[in-house]
């Protein structure tokens, strides 16, 4: 018993240093009249098994995005079965706090269940099938949320780092028409709600010329579509903020909105270089890749700051097109960096550290704001 009042006592004191330090400055708050700032919430977080992460998300954050709950696996783990227990704790979390709720994701080449393109006996659909499934699956899922969700990412990394569309099994059995089909369905599904199409990269010529054809294309058959995220997932040096300045001015001219849907800074090094998000990418352990396990260095610490101050900077110039930024993970102990490329790695790609404390990185952000 003694044991478990230390405990609540501990976790009295950090939410009331969160909420103490949220007196002070917010996120949400610094960018009131620019755009929403959000944050992408794990199932702890969700189901308020993290008190002190949900303190901070209420304290900080305007928007939300689920990290993994809104994926088809998760969703609708089997053919006649979709699971809506957490998604529908986390509609309700956004909704008593009166956030802007954003849907995460309907079409993805990962995290779907290889059975959703075959048939009972294995074998593969076929392009009509195959679209009856993806009209189902969005009618369903979109349908339910309807008025609820804000913005939902329709389709997700669907270009390729050469520019041409990612051989996805969606590609290969439908055709690209898939893409526009997505967005119509979840238009008709809920005609309100914003309609993204999500990808990392788009700084780099190569694959944003891709998704610029791609938007023109869609734009030019009249699809629905509102809203080009930006995932955001950078590296200390990379891409430069002239790159991520120049992506979001070249959608801007196509009139799309844009969002930044998956913001950190990931300052550990990688062997591969330069800035991705597959998920698929799987790095063996080395320590050498693993430099901070004791802590960040403080010039570390500062390089991040300056990083997250410049970052701002170019997205306060474009408050004008710039309807969200969101940060993918709440403090440094949910960024996925932890596990990606490698396994167990200690990460400080966000605002907040381990203990949900604000870094000088969470300053940086809120002094580029201009307030």
């Amino acid at each position: 018993m003694q044991t478990r009042s230390i405990a609540l006592a501990a976790g009295l004191l950090v939410n009331l240093a969160v909420a103490g330090a949220a007196a002070e400055s917010s996120l949400k708050d610094a960018y009131q009249g620019d755009f929403v700032v959000g944050a992408a919430l794990n199932e702890p977080e969700i189901t308020g098994q993290d008190a002190a992460g949900d303190a901070i998300i209420a304290a900080q954050f305007s928007s939300i995005s689920p990290e993994n709950c809104l994926k088809w696996e998760r969703v609708h783990p089997e053919p006649n079965r979709y699971d809506f227990a957490l998604p529908d704790q986390y509609v309700a979390l956004g909704e008593k706090n009166h956030m802007f709720i954003v849907g995460h994701n309907l079409v993805w080449h990962n995290q779907v269940p290889d059975r959703v393109f075959h048939d009972a006996n294995g074998k593969l659909l076929g392009r009509k099938a195959l679209l009856a499934r993806l009209k189902h699956h969005i009618y369903t899922v979109v349908g339910r949320y309807k008025g609820r969700i804000n913005a939902w990412d329709v389709v997700n990394e669907v270009v390729d780092e050469d520019g041409s569309l990612r051989k996805s099994p969606w590609l290969k059995i439908i055709g690209p028409g898939y893409i526009a089909m997505a967005f119509r369905y979840a238009h008709q599904a809920d005609s309100k709600a914003e309609l993204l199409y999500n990808d990392y990269n788009l700084e780099i010529p190569k694959k944003r010329e891709g998704a610029i054809a791609l938007v023109k294309q869609l734009i030019k058959q009249r699809v629905p579509i509102t809203t080009v995220g930006l995932q955001g997932h950078y590296l200390l040096g990379e891409p430069s903020v002239e790159q991520v300045d120049t992506a979001i001015s070249e959608f801007a001219k196509l009139g799309m909105k844009v969002a930044i849907t998956e913001l950190d800074v990931d300052v550990l090094p990688r062997p591969a270089g330069g800035p991705t998000a597959d998920v698929t990418l799987n790095i063996a352990q080395n320590s050498a890749l693993n430099p901070y396990v004791g802590g960040l260095p403080d010039s570390v610490q500062q390089q991040l700051a300056a990083r997250y101050g410049e970052l701002f900077a170019v997205f306060v110039k474009h408050r004008d097109v710039i309807d969200r930024v969101t940060l993918w993970g709440v403090t440094d102990a949910d960024t996925w960096h932890n596990n990606w490329p490698i396994r167990g790695r200690t990460a400080y790609s966000l605002l907040f550290d381990r203990a949900g404390q604000p870094k000088p990185a969470f300053d940086a952000a809120i002094h580029a704001a201009g307030r």
